[in-house]
């Protein structure tokens, strides 16, 4: 994280030559000299640059769009399709001056104009995009998402063809670093005018990345290939990268092993002795800028009410037992939603951190006990409603055993497609607890806080909503002192952290299996590694 956080540092410095693309209705090779097959997971929510929320979707559109920032070759941020920016003293105003060699992949140029309606769409009510929250720093974003004021009104201006110019309602620290977050990636104006929301299909796309969407056969793969217009077309080996999809880890191991895959996004957890004795060469597990908690139904009883009975229900999770004896790859207990990495931020750890796990047992039958329920009491019944997939299935068996030793709980597994968890976890239609994991967006807490704000609607899974922690984090992001902003958002998790809205189970590590085959592969704290950078001999 400390490397991600320096290149922020470094990014006004000038670049590279610009990303530019080729995309809609521009045939695939006619003989593709380098293929590579990316074990994907489950299905992606969207492709539709605005509305996919997951990391399946997110893998794909870093190959199919560069944004403002991007990633480099080694992980670092780096700027994409600015040449330059400067920043006005008082932290308001932002002018970015883009790359005149970018392009489109139809060959236009890629300009001011297709950022500003990029962002107007995203923060659109009629977008319905759960990531419209993500420029809400800037004038008037929050006010449209809102339904308040109008489109045109937002901060965002085209100076001329290659000037974009961003005002901020407020300074806000996090702002550039979050502009490598694809969600921020600009979309062509002329493409989606034309065709609307069907500008997302294959053949259709206009994208400015390293590649083109040249099919999508849902349950099974996106192909995407090589765009010859790219700026360093000439540094891009791989003709054709197709993202394989599938609920099942097992799945995608046997077709990892039997030479179908050449990379595999997350190992299953029931083979990670197996794999440790018969193919280490293939395993890059590393930890990850991520956390998988469980979000509480804030909006459902006996939880909304019942802080005591959230705690322990936390406080009886056994999260050394959980990812020494499940996960094993490294993850480590979680007792906040933040993830350790990012530069000068202190976890602000609960009590029960340092404690035994018999002294948390303990004190979780006592909480259990004083909100009425367990032995003497009403009987405590528990739904988690979790992905059809062995990994997670694993860590919720093992959670719900806990609970029915420990607390007496009789609790249900509901299993379910991963868009379904999303979706009804998002509409908060699920009656007790649900299963997730959360990936940074960019390298800092506000990336983890965000989503427990009281005003981010679908993003926010529990229903949370604390008029203290909202404060605080707006406090927080009016900061320009670094160290002082860090303080303000220890002092709001720590918030977030005694409701309990949330549990958290362990800070997560990527357990990728790369086939030896396969060169450039990097270890990146965000979980993020663009085609554009690989090979395959």
């Amino acid at each position: 994280m400390r490397l991600l956080t320096r290149a922020v540092r470094r990014m006004a410095a000038p670049a590279l030559i610009a990303v530019t693309l080729t995309g809609a209705g521009f045939a695939a090779p006619a003989a593709a000299e380098m293929l590579l097959n990316r074990g994907n997971q489950a299905e992606p929510t969207s492709l539709d640059p605005h509305k996919g929320t997951d990391v399946q979707s997110a893998r794909i559109g870093y190959d199919l769009f560069e944004g403002l920032l991007t990633y480099g070759s080694d992980g670092t941020v780096v700027p994409g399709a600015a040449a330059s920016w400067e920043v006005s003293e008082d932290g308001l105003t932002y002018t970015f001056k883009l790359r005149p060699d970018g392009k489109w992949s139809d060959g236009s140029p890629v300009t001011a104009h297709d950022f500003v309606f990029a962002w107007k769409r995203l923060v659109d009510p009629n977008t319905a995009s759960d990531y419209a929250y993500f420029l809400w720093p800037i004038k008037n974003a929050e006010a449209i998402s809102g339904g308040q004021m109008q489109v045109d009104s937002l901060g965002a201006e085209a100076v001329d063809d290659f000037t974009l110019k961003v005002t901020l309602k407020e300074p806000t620290g996090y702002f550039l670093g979050s502009l490598v977050h694809r969600m921020t990636y600009p979309v062509q104006k002329a493409n989606f005018e034309a065709l609307g929301n069907s500008a997302v299909g294959a053949g259709k796309l206009v994208s400015n990345g390293a590649y083109m969407l040249a099919e999508h056969v849902p349950q099974s793969h996106v192909t995407l290939v090589k765009n010859p217009h790219f700026r360093a077309a000439g540094e891009v080996k791989v003709d054709k990268v197709v993202f394989h999809h599938s609920d099942s880890p097992e799945t995608e191991l046997r077709r990892f092993r039997a030479g179908e895959l050449d990379t595999v996004q997350m190992a299953p957890v029931t083979q990670i002795d197996w794999l440790k004795s018969n193919m280490p060469e293939t395993m890059f597990f590393y930890p990850v800028f991520a956390t998988n908690y469980m979000p509480v139904n804030m909006t459902r009883e006996p939880w909304a009410s019942n802080p005591k009975l959230r705690r322990a229900l936390s406080l009886a999770i056994d999260r050394d037992a959980i990812v020494e004896k499940i996960t094993k790859s490294g993850e480590r207990a979680a007792w906040t939603l933040t993830a350790p990495g990012a530069q000068g931020y202190t976890l602000p750890l609960p009590e029960e951190a340092s404690m035994t796990q018999a002294q948390r047992d303990e004190l979780a039958r006592k909480l259990v006990a004083e909100a009425g329920y367990g032995p003497g009491g009403k009987p405590l019944q528990v739904e988690i409603m979790h992905a059809t997939n062995e990994n997670t299935r694993k860590i919720m068996v093992a959670v719900a055993a806990m609970w029915q030793q420990k607390l007496g709980a009789k609790v249900a597994l509901n299993n379910q497609e991963w868009k379904v968890v999303l979706q009804k976890a998002g509409e908060k239609d699920y009656p007790g607890l649900t299963s997730l994991g959360w990936i940074g967006d960019f390298p800092d807490p506000y990336t983890f806080l965000k989503i427990y704000r009281s005003d981010v609607g679908k993003m926010n899974r529990s229903g949370y909503a604390s008029a203290e922690y909202d404060r605080l984090l707006n406090e927080s992001n009016a900061l320009l002192d670094p160290e002082a902003r860090m303080a303000k958002m220890a002092e709001a998790e720590a918030v977030l952290v005694a409701d309990a809205p949330m549990i958290p189970i362990y800070h997560a590590t990527y357990r990728n299996l790369v086939s030896p085959k396969v060169k450039g592969w990097f270890e990146n704290p965000m979980g993020v590694q663009p085609t554009r950078y690989i090979s395959v001999e």
